[in-house]
């Protein structure tokens, strides 16, 4: 099974640039002819301006094209230039090189452009929010820098939401280094903020980033830290303390579930079930959203990831609509659900629910590795959707890399 470096130079480049990009057009990224981008991809010659050159216009570092570092699966041209951006832009505002802006925004309308990247970010379209998370972050920090000392908190408040919105995007395609970057400078600045609620939002993105990390131990020790730091009183707690609370135990019950610790998640899930039942309905507030019917559909991921596939059905049984979700956690439980019914045998239903998701949203789908995993399962049992349920996963990996070398290990 051929690893990255295994590949030549030439080979790497021409599996960076894919179907998507011809020559021609690399050539013309580039500002070089298209013989040297023919040469370059031959290995007959790679000069170093041609090198960089190519290496900008693709997106990735000059190490991945030399075969010194793999480039992340699912991840587009188009993905690994924001990404470049964002990097810049967590950076640059960290080490206090401010952008050129004649009027600073204001609060308000940080706020504006805080909640559009939220709200980018929920519907799946995570290319997208990292593009605006990048402005966004710049604004923040011309903003705070034109504030008078002593009357800044705010100002730090609205740095530390466009830092973890950037934290979350980063993670969630995979850029640890810059994830755990962006997440150390929401907590600096949430702290000069001196607002508590955020100090536990930004706990509970540290969680997930060490959850995704494979850090479970310490991941679960932050999830259940950030849900003690906001835990409201019930009777006279508002909204948005509920949406916070809510969701934080939810995620703490994630992590115990991916632990194997079925007390811990079921306590969780009882505390966010009666969260829910308190707000009646689902509520959006400080970047997430969170009701009754998100605690039902996260306890049905939890018990999945327990191996307790007839207890996530028999909770899906009792969910009747989920159009109030966002499109990300909307698609997240289809996914959970596919999967309980592959653990069940339920092969056709899997594969039936698995493709709704896929079909409504392939642009979430091709950052997922769930639907790879499921398929795999229901492969085992010959079915006839499963060559077209495969075929849009093939469709999902990105790249031209991811596709011509699924068979590697990156």
């Amino acid at each position: 099974m051929p690893q990255w470096s295994d590949y030549s130079t030439g080979e790497r480049i021409k599996i960076l640039r894919g179907r998507e990009i011809k020559q021609t057009q690399l050539a013309e990224m580039t500002g070089l002819s298209v013989v040297t981008i023919q040469k370059a991809e031959q290995d007959k010659t790679l000069s170093l301006p041609t090198l960089l050159a190519i290496a900008d216009s693709l997106g990735v570092d000059t190490s991945v094209i030399l075969g010194q570092q793999a480039p992340r699966r699912s991840l587009c041209r188009e993905d690994r230039a924001m990404l470049r951006t964002l990097s810049h832009a967590v950076h640059d505002t960290a080490a206090g090189a401010l952008p050129d802006t004649e009027e600073e925004p204001t609060l308000a309308q940080l706020r504006t452009m805080t909640e559009r990247c939220w709200s980018t970010y929920w519907q799946g379209r995570y290319s997208e929010a990292g593009a605006l998370a990048s402005p966004l972050l710049k604004e923040a920090a011309a903003h705070l820098h034109a504030q008078p000392a002593g009357e800044q908190a705010a100002a730090w408040g609205a740095l530390a939401d466009a830092y973890r919105v950037s934290a979350y995007v980063s993670n969630l395609l995979g850029v640890r280094d810059l994830a755990y970057a962006a997440i150390g400078h929401a907590q600096h600045a949430a702290q000069m903020a001196g607002d508590g609620i955020r100090e536990a939002l930004v706990t509970s993105g540290r969680s997930w980033v060490y959850l995704r990390d494979a850090r479970l131990a310490e991941a679960l020790k932050l999830a259940e830290k950030s849900a003690i730091d906001i835990e409201p009183k019930f009777s006279r707690a508002t909204s948005d303390e509920l949406t916070a609370y809510g969701s934080h135990v939810n995620f703490a019950a994630v992590v115990a579930s991916r632990m194997g610790d079925k007390e811990r998640a079921a306590d969780f899930l009882s505390q966010s079930h009666a969260t829910g039942a308190r707000m009646g309905s689902e509520h959006r507030a400080h970047g997430t959203l969170f009701g009754p019917v998100t605690a039902t559909t996260q306890a049905v991921g939890v018990n999945v990831s327990l191996g307790q596939s007839g207890k996530a059905l028999a909770l899906a049984e009792s969910i009747r609509d989920v159009s109030g979700l966002t499109d990300a956690a909307r698609n997240r439980y289809a996914l959970d659900k596919s999967m309980a019914q592959a653990d069940a045998r339920m092969w056709d239903a899997s594969l039936d629910t698995l493709e709704e998701a896929l079909v409504r949203s392939p642009e979430w789908a091709r950052h997922q590795a769930l639907p790879g995993v499921i398929a795999d399962k229901v492969g085992r049992a010959s079915t006839a959707r499963l060559r077209r349920v495969s075929k849009l996963i093939g469709g999902h990996t990105g790249t031209g890399f991811a596709q011509a070398t699924a068979k590697t290990a990156l």
